[in-house]
């Protein structure tokens, strides 16, 4: 096995399956990891940082809808962190349904491995060219997904999961506005965010503008009636965060 092999998680209970897709992922040179409960997969997913998962709905001690949701909602993993579901459930709607919780792509079983495999390293590949993965500078503003760690002007800044998700995603694009919509969907999971309610993003925003806030510099910028974007805070302050 090559040393920089793209870590996959395996979610399925089926041993046999399972067994069958670790062979074939490590022959084709990737580093399979496997789990075969939900409580597993989320744990293995969110210690080891994987670069994807394969994930059955069929598990023993939950859906893996349930658990595909709380990967997209938990601010453990990277919000492009790449998820292939793999399940028996054919029909139009449960396809919906695992686009709707946040998969990136839904093979049927029985299935191809070639076609699997295909679609696998499509997404790998997409991942891996945009800029969510290493470390993302915005200014003097720095952020490190693996190591969930936030510095501005080399100080260190205490985030909450959902603030560091959040900053997260503002930081994949700086020159981009994000609707409050886009938001809710990517960090809290909200599959309709249109029929949601809430002063969630914003009460999150203030408090992660806040925290950024060092030396007076902004970063997080306000753009009324849209969303918000990230911003260059400007010259570095010389007190810590």
């Amino acid at each position: 096995m090559e040393p920089d092999a793209r870590t996959i998680v395996v979610v399925e209970d089926h041993v046999a399956t399972r067994r069958f897709l670790a062979d074939n992922l490590a022959a084709d040179g990737f580093a399979p990891i496997v789990a075969g409960s939900a409580k597993e997969g989320l744990e293995l997913i969110t210690r080891w940082l994987p670069d994807g998962a394969i994930i059955d709905l069929g598990l023993p001690d939950r859906d893996g809808l349930d658990l595909l949701r709380e990967l997209r909602i938990s601010g453990d993993v990277d919000p492009g962190f790449p998820v292939v579901i793999l399940s028996g459930r054919a029909t139009e709607v449960d396809r919906l349904r695992g686009f709707d919780r946040g998969c990136d792509d839904y093979v049927v079983k029985p299935f191809s491995y070639v076609e699997l495999r295909a679609r696998l390293t499509a997404l790998l590949r997409r991942a891996g060219a945009g800029p969510r993965r290493g470390r993302l500078r915005v200014g003097t503003l720095e952020l490190d997904p693996l190591a969930h760690t936030v510095s501005v002007a080399g100080h260190p800044v205490a985030l909450s999961k959902k603030e560091f998700a959040l900053l997260r995603l503002l930081a994949t694009d700086p020159r981009r506005v994000f609707t409050r919509e886009e938001l809710l969907e990517e960090v809290w999971g909200y599959a309709d965010p249109r029929s949601v309610a809430t002063r969630t993003v914003d009460s999150h925003a203030s408090r992660l503008r806040s925290k950024l806030n060092c030396g007076r510099q902004l970063f997080v910028l306000n753009v009324w009636g849209v969303g918000y974007r990230l911003i260059d805070g400007g010259p570095a302050g010389s007190g810590p965060c």
